[in-house]
């Protein structure tokens, strides 16, 4: 007989492996992250975005 302290240590690195195990198993999302900008093509961006703000509204309750 194993003492109790040794079955909760197998017992806990056994719920460890079974969570990498679900885990490694569990489906992800792929962000588009594309290339970062030069400096001059960053800076136009900006002054593109500073001149067109607005609002967006979206009502997902109907």
């Amino acid at each position: 007989m194993l003492p109790p302290f040794i079955i909760d240590q197998i017992r806990q690195r056994e719920e460890r492996e079974q969570q990498r195990r679900d885990d490694a198993n569990r489906p992800r999302v792929q962000l588009p992250i594309g290339r970062p900008l030069p400096p001059e093509e960053e800076q136009r961006g900006r002054e593109e975005d500073e001149s067109e703000r607005g609002v967006v509204i979206l009502d997902l309750m109907s």
